[in-house]
């Protein structure tokens, strides 16, 4: 066969294959025999294997799975990969649509898209003239894991877009949002044979599938029974559907495999209508699904409303109500919260619930407790609120045998054994010890959290560590902590200890509405701590702040504003705000209240690597003063990226989305030259 008739054999091999993979794999409706297939697929790779330079990325042989990965690259999604708030019953759905129309006259005529709230692995997907480039997980909205070659092996996947029998041609660039699952059926057939080869087996389909996507080797990965849905597009060029339910059965037409039980809806009522029925028959469904999406219908919409935190306002989650079951009580702790409130928890006989295995749930609080006359050895029932956090509801009293002992509130602290007190009016029972260990503890680790200062290693154990060890007595001395610190404690080496200042050492380049959040005053949390930050722009306004000037900000009541004024107003406090301005912790967000705009007004910079002259601290101070903002990750937003002596992935990632790249000595000259513009 001469070698142009050989390719073009290759190429109508491919087609037929990856064709008939859909209609077996998407559509369940396969047009010929196993064996037809696996003769197609055997010749094609018989005339890639003898003439390797016909392999395309699109071949159904790739699917088998490759080498193994060292580890998994981070990379950067084209847009914020975000989740859903969340609601629990038909009138939070309803709240959260009278909240959406108050801001938008269009919303009271909208129209709904309503899908499963599919509980699986969330993965992003990319394509390039139809091709299946690289896909990823969602990791943190901003960044994911690029696991490619693992998505590679699902077969519902198209390797090549369009598929199948359409007239619709694949865009240039096309990045698709979906959920690799397993079905239910595939997964309990998966671990019975687990099972019978003597192999680990997995709880709930969820974990299998996050398992099995994340393996290094894709060989693994292969021979698990992965299936994807896809609901959004994430970014296309050429023209794409403006609605949702356009986009579905645009997915649809390219050969996507997508959810069946999708709906469209003329009203808010017809969509709580259709989340109630699928709650009904959730156990039918062939995947786990733990509640419906609403989305509004109209896309333009929907992305005008915009975002409340980090949740898209055009959207809900409306939960299936949760599963109850019963378990015995076997005793209640308490914890020590970072603002010295004393909770208690459950401590059951542990018992699976919708897949997972639960031994502590929240017991809210000590009136609760009495109110419902919950005892210990109690047989109690306990509810998964929304699926996730697990809560006692209160005792089955038919089942009592006598034995049970009624609960004696506790009258000291566990922590530093100081007496607790309960203000009046409040639920709330309280350690005023403001030198009580844990709530330092607890302190550190707010301040180390994701949503704060991010400090990579340091969570609650190590946390105890250095308050038991004296090491810090504030958040403050922890910049004040050194690898000789580190090393008398248990479990650190100096590589240990070296990564572990170096992740302190980073949140030099927080922002202030993290540093806000951080700072653990009662009732700020991360959106209030936004709301602050924009505002306001520095701490040393903040500080200023009164009663009357932050109860004007949207959002802020007059309880919050009162625990702001008291907490700035603490002499303590003031002493924290002093010894992290010393440590080089002092952002801010550009023009401060009252103050003229500055040269870099409406300009966000990055800082990276070590700067010839100035501390990072230093060059945030020079860039805030003259009102620019400095942020601590690339965007396409970036204005510039100040990068010094080893730069790192930061700079890589300007380079990538074009954002302009300054050094120390160009950064003076911008000044110079904006400062010399505005006095001409």
């Amino acid at each position: 066969m001469a070698k142009k008739d050989i390719s073009v054999r290759a190429e109508e091999l491919r087609q037929q294959i990856n064709y008939h993979n859909y209609r077996y794999h998407v559509l369940n409706s396969p047009v010929i025999s196993d064996y037809e297939f696996d003769v197609l697929l055997r010749e094609l790779q018989e005339l890639e294997t003898e003439y390797p330079e016909l392999l395309t990325p699109d071949s159904p042989t790739q699917r088998v799975g490759g080498q193994p990965a060292e580890r998994f690259q981070r990379v950067p999604h084209p847009a914020p990969i975000l989740s859903l708030g969340n609601a629990y019953d038909a009138d939070e759905v309803r709240a959260w649509f009278e909240r959406i129309t108050k801001l938008d006259d269009r919303v009271a005529g909208a129209d709904f898209s309503v899908e499963p709230k599919l509980d699986g692995l969330t993965v992003v997907l990319h394509y390039e003239n139809g091709i299946f480039t690289m896909g990823s997980t969602r990791g943190d909205g901003e960044y994911g894991e690029d696991i490619t070659q693992n998505l590679k092996t699902v077969r519902s996947l198209p390797l090549r877009i369009p598929v199948g029998e359409t007239d619709v041609e694949a865009p240039r660039r096309l990045v698709v949002r979906g959920e690799a699952i397993i079905l239910r059926d595939a997964f309990e057939e998966m671990n019975r044979r687990l099972e019978k080869a003597g192999e680990r087996t997995y709880v709930n389909p969820r974990n299998a599938a996050s398992g099995a996507l994340r393996q290094l080797d894709s060989k693994l990965t292969a021979t698990r029974p992965i299936s994807l849905l896809c609901y959004a597009i994430i970014q296309g060029e050429d023209s794409q559907p403006s609605r949702q339910v356009e986009v579905i059965e645009y997915l649809k037409q390219m050969g996507f495999p997508i959810p069946e039980e999708t709906y469209h809806c003329g009203d808010l009522e017809g969509a709580i209508s259709v989340g109630d029925k699928m709650a009904r028959r959730r156990e039918k469904l062939p995947y786990e699904a733990d509640g419906v999406v609403i989305k509004i219908n109209d896309l333009i919409l929907a992305a005008d409303l915009g975002f409340v935190g980090k949740d898209p306002r055009g959207a809900i989650a409306f939960k299936f109500p949760a599963q109850v079951v019963t378990t015995t009580l076997e005793d209640i702790g308490v914890n020590v919260g970072r603002t010295g409130v004393i909770t208690p928890y459950a401590i059951l006989e542990p018992i699976e619930v919708g897949g997972v295995t639960v031994s502590q749930a929240t017991l809210h609080n000590f009136d609760f407790i009495e109110e419902k006359d919950i005892r210990i050895g109690d047989r109690v029932l306990l509810k998964r609120a929304g699926e996730v956090i697990p809560y006692v509801i209160g005792p089955v009293v038919d089942v009592r045998k006598g034995n049970e002992k009624p609960y004696d509130l506790p009258r000291y602290c566990p922590s530093c054994g100081e007496p607790l007190e309960q203000l009046a009016g409040e639920v709330a029972v309280y350690c005023v010890n403001a030198t009580c260990p844990a709530q330092l503890v607890r302190n550190l680790e707010h301040y180390a959290s994701r949503g704060a200062m991010d400090i990579e290693g340091l969570g609650i154990r190590i946390a105890r560590q250095l308050v038991e060890a004296g090491l810090v007595s504030d958040v403050a001395d922890l910049y004040q902590v050194t690898v000789d610190d580190l090393l008398t404690l248990e479990g650190f080496a100096e590589k240990k200890a070296e990564n572990l200042l170096q992740a302190i050492d980073a949140t030099r380049e927080r922002s202030l509405s993290r540093l806000i959040n951080a700072l653990g005053i009662r009732g700020v949390g991360v959106t209030v701590a936004g709301d602050l930050a924009r505002h306001f722009r520095s701490l040393e306004a903040l500080q200023k702040a009164t009663q009357e000037e932050l109860e004007g900000i949207e959002g802020i009541g007059p309880n919050i504003a009162a625990t702001i004024v008291d907490w700035m107003a603490q002499l303590s406090n003031a002493e924290l705000l002093k010894k992290l301005q010393l440590a080089g912790i002092w952002p801010t967000e550009g023009e401060g209240v009252g103050a003229e705009p500055g040269i870099f007004s409406g300009m966000t910079f990055v800082l990276t690597g070590k700067l010839p002259s100035l501390t990072r601290g230093e060059a945030k101070s020079l860039i805030g003063r003259h009102g620019g903002k400095v942020s601590g990750s690339v965007s396409r937003r970036t204005t510039y990226v100040v990068a010094g002596e080893s730069a790192g992935s930061k700079l890589d990632r300007a380079l990538a989305f074009g954002v302009p790249i300054l050094n120390e000595s160009s950064l003076r000259s911008l000044i110079e030259r904006k400062e010399t513009l505005d006095e001409g």
